[in-house]
C-alpha cells in the first residue's frame, strides 16, 4: 500500500472510532435521562397533578383507553408508535407519564400547554 492509501485508511478508522464513541456517550446520556424521567413518573402525584392528568384524558379521549384518532390512540391520544404494540391501560398510563414528565416536567405544565395550544 502506498503512504497515501495508508493515511486515508488510518483517518477512516479514527473517524469510525470517534463516531462509535459519540454514539456510546449519547446513549449513556439518553439512558440517564430516561431513568430520571421514569423515577419522576413513579413519585406519588399531588392532587393538582392527578387533576391535570384527568383533565387532559377527558379532553383527549373522554377517558377511553380505546379511543382512536388517526395515528393517535388511547386515553391520552399518544402516537401509537410510543406504545410499542402494547395498548394495555397500564402501558398507556406508564407511557403517558414518561412522555409528560420528559417533555413538560409535570401534568400541570402539560395542561397549561394544552390550554395555550389545544394539544400537548
Amino acid at each position: 500500500m502506498s503512504k497515501q492509501v495508508k493515511s486515508i485508511f488510518v483517518k477512516l478508522v479514527a473517524a469510525l472510532a470517534l463516531a462509535f464513541a459519540c454514539v456510546a456517550v449519547a446513549q449513556t446520556f439518553a439512558n440517564n435521562s430516561t431513568s430520571q424521567t421514569v423515577q419522576a413518573a413513579k413519585k406519588k402525584m399531588s392532587k393538582k397533578e392527578k387533576a391535570a392528568k384527568r383533565w387532559i384524558a377527558m379532553r383527549e379521549s373522554g377517558g377511553s383507553y380505546t379511543a382512536r384518532n388517526g395515528s393517535c390512540y388511547g386515553k391520552y391520544q399518544l402516537l401509537i408508535g410510543y406504545l410499542h404494540g402494547d395498548l394495555s391501560p397500564k402501558n398507556q398510563e406508564r407511557t403517558a407519564d414518561r412522555y409528560v414528565y420528559g417533555r413538560y416536567g409535570s401534568w400541570v405544565n402539560a395542561k397549561r400547554f394544552w390550554l395555550a395550544h389545544n394539544w400537548y
